[in-house]
């Protein structure tokens, strides 16, 4: 295979590296993406209107498919053939990899929600963590053209949770289902608000997408557009510029710097032949999700950069993030036996519950800092393998049972912030290879009291809403075993963080590396923080802005 002499080499072809690809091809710069995954073409693969009953095991998830066999993963999850990875002892971390164009955008939940001021300048408030280099006011206007060009569908709410987007950005949402309008009243006995999810879903046209029409699972990914992936959007939006090329099945092993330590490319392994090839560009960019791209620098040692690439701060692969993850769901009396009718809108839920605790945290209420939401499951899905509730008996009175039971349970899923504490972090395990000789991640993770107690005190509140609703809880189980395992959440964040400072991060606001000014990181790794809201909008935002602000210097001869 040539050489490519490029302008711009982005690694990862998800939110960050999709979005950078796009940015820098419409402003007319040469980009060369790689991508360690596959091809992917959802347009033609995605099996979007198959039912569960057409899918083993009626689609029910197994180790290799983790969401069901029609999940949009195809060669991805936690565990990846041939791509092993390592934890400490006393340690439980599940590390996602997609492996396919689009990376996560692919099939992610597609919620999303703005940072606000509360979530950029935590430690100001609070004095925990990091505060990012920059105010909600720099990034809003990036907020905007980002919300613009995806497509996200929700209302301004006037919360101090969800700042508000300008007139017209935002596409109308659907209408709530039955279940979450009796948890929206449930909630509003207690003081809690209740809001429309925001959600990178079209509900009217957008160039060639097309608007939902609530028909399938998201899931599997959108073979019409309308649930946001950067395989139907900005990849080929970027490759309509005449100004992208991809590389897929291109597992990069490090970046390569010259002898006075300047980047000059990277080395890639074609994982069909396991040869090795060199590309040279003018600027690397890494987005190949946090941990990834934290390897890649870990494993690029020099005679110049012995700790790995860009970590003169010690601080790549420290920081370690992800959402904390909690469940309580219940039957629900009123709901039994109810009349049949599609409920299937866009796939997740409608309504969604907001952090609304800042001002009891301003007042020392709370014994936890920081917050978290509930996404609310609920609505007559697909039905699959599993029917639900502890049904006894046979015959005529179990089916009547399983059809009163069908569309009557609620279920609160607790998303939260996380900390960043010393026990968190990843390096390499340079006793453990994959199958292309590269050393693989080796995780230490640990929850800190912050996050037990909050997952305490989001249990409680679950409890409080469903026999508000009057259903039969009993105890809550302890935070402790109720909490998400460390990655179970695919939010993790961190790894590369931004800062103001090069002693203590690794790159400044624009994603440019301290100690490399023509590698940049534009992906989830650079997050300050790691606030309760999904991180894929904000992922995708700072991109559109760092990349524009990289399109400037390179017009200027900066770079």
């Amino acid at each position: 295979m040539p050489a490519f002499r490029h302008e711009v080499l982005v690694v990862g072809s998800g939110a960050g590296g999709a979005m950078a690809a796009y940015t820098l091809a419409k402003a007319g710069h040469k980009v060369l993406m790689l991508e360690a995954g596959r091809d992917y073409d959802p347009k033609t693969e995605t099996p979007m209107f198959q039912t569960n009953g057409e899918a083993p095991l009626m689609g029910a998830s197994t180790r290799d498919k983790n969401f069901g066999f029609y999940d949009a993963t195809v060669d991805g999850g936690w565990q990846v053939p041939h791509e092993p990875y390592t934890t400490a002892s006393n340690s439980e971390f599940l590390w996602w990899r997609a492996r396919m164009l689009g990376g996560r955008t692919n099939h992610w939940g597609r919620y999303s929600l703005r940072f606000s001021e509360h979530d950029f300048k935590g430690k100001s408030r609070d004095g925990l963590g990091a505060d990012w280099p920059f105010e909600y006011q720099d990034i809003a206007p990036w907020y905007d053209k980002t919300e613009e060009l995806v497509g996200v569908c929700g209302t301004n709410t006037g919360l101090d949770d969800m700042p508000p987007s300008p007139e017209g950005i935002l596409q109308p949402p659907p209408q709530p289902r039955i279940p979450e309008l009796l948890v929206a009243a449930a909630a509003k006995k207690h003081g809690i608000p209740v809001a429309p999810m925001h959600r990178a879903v079209l509900t009217r046209p957008k160039d060639d997408r097309a608007a939902c029409f609530y028909a399938t699972p998201c899931g599997r990914g959108c073979s019409i557009g309308a649930a946001f992936q950067t395989t139907t959007s900005l990849i080929p939006m970027a490759r309509a510029t005449g100004n992208l090329q991809v590389i897929t099945q291109a597992m990069v092993k490090s970046v390569d710097v010259d002898d006075n330590g300047r980047v000059v490319g990277v080395t890639y392994v074609d994982k069909h032949s396991v040869e090795e090839h060199k590309l040279t560009a003018r600027v690397v960019i890494l987005a190949a999700s946090a941990c990834e791209s934290a390897r890649i620098l870990l494993n690029s040692k020099s005679r110049k950069f012995p700790k790995g690439l860009a970590n003169s701060s010690g601080q790549v692969g420290r920081n370690l993030m992800d959402s904390t993850g909690a469940y309580l769901g219940a039957l629900i009396p009123a709901l039994k036996g109810r009349p049949r009718y599609n409920e299937d809108g866009h796939t997740a839920n409608h309504l969604f519950i907001p952090w609304w605790g800042h001002k009891m945290q301003e007042k020392g209420d709370l014994d936890f800092p920081r917050g978290y939401h509930f996404e609310i499951s609920n609505g007559f899905s697909q039905p699959g393998a599993w029917v639900g509730g502890n049904l006894q008996g046979y015959g005529p009175a179990l089916k009547q049972d399983v059809r009163d039971h069908y569309g009557a349970y609620v279920g609160f899923a607790l998303r939260g912030e996380m900390l960043p504490n010393p026990g968190a972090y990843m390096e390499i395990d340079d006793k453990v290879q994959d199958k292309w000789g590269i050393p693989v991640p080796k995780f230490h993770f640990r929850w800190s009291e912050n996050e037990l107690r909050q997952v305490e005190h989001g249990l409680k509140t679950a409890r409080l809403l469903l026999e508000t609703m009057g259903a039969t809880v009993g105890d809550v189980p302890a935070a402790e075993k109720a909490i998400s395992k460390g990655g179970e959440i695919i939010h993790e964040v961190g790894t590369t963080r931004m800062g103001s400072s090069a002693s203590d991060s690794v790159t400044n606001q624009w994603g440019q590396t301290w100690d490399c000014d023509n590698l940049f990181v534009m992906d989830g790794g650079v997050f300050a923080s790691n606030p309760h809201k999904n991180c894929t909008l904000t992922i995708m935002t700072l991109t559109m802005r760092n990349a524009t602000w990289l399109a400037g210097q390179l017009d200027k001869g900066m770079l």
